[in-house]
């Protein structure tokens, strides 16, 4: 079932920049971002289940498919033989580092600042609790803490965004 005008407009209103900060980091121009974006959005309002639980992720699939359509339809030609002929696989894993990368963004955004930091610190930067306990000027107990329930709020943020359940 299609959706209405008005929900196609809300979707772009509520997804639309950050569709497009994920288009432009897959292409180097921005026309083909916005043109991304729209055909995402276009393709959502024509094929869309009516009940879905998180529009969210299937529009980012949705943007997913059409960079690799655009790859596709701009490298379609015989294949070469030979070590420089490149995968359509190098290109979709690329892609998908990219959507994990700013889904995490997004993710470890909705932290506080404080949870943000320890996680980062830990997870990201890989201190120790001490050298992150250093760097903070906190308590060790207290970086323990916060990466227990910044953790904690992180697989929230996520399944909230339908990526973990």
């Amino acid at each position: 079932m299609s959706m209405d005008s008005e929900a196609v407009m809300r979707l772009y209103r509520e997804h639309g920049p950050a569709l497009r900060r994920f288009a432009a980091s897959a292409t180097s121009n921005p026309d083909q971002a916005e043109d991304i974006v729209q055909e995402s959005i276009l393709r959502v309002w024509q094929h869309a289940p009516e009940r879905t639980t998180n529009m969210r992720g299937y529009l980012f699939r949705t943007a997913r498919n059409v960079i690799i359509d655009n790859y596709r339809r701009r490298t379609h030609r015989p294949v070469e033989a030979g070590p420089d002929h490149l995968d359509d696989n190098f290109y979709s894993d690329g892609v998908d580092e990219l959507l994990l990368k700013l889904t995490m963004e997004e993710a470890l955004g909705s932290l506080s600042p404080e949870h943000r930091g320890v996680i980062v610190a830990l997870h990201y930067r890989g201190l120790t609790v001490a050298q992150t306990a250093e760097l903070l000027q906190i308590p060790a107990g207290t970086v323990k803490s916060r990466a227990y329930y910044g953790l904690r709020e992180l697989r929230e943020a996520l399944s909230g965004m339908g990526v973990m359940s």
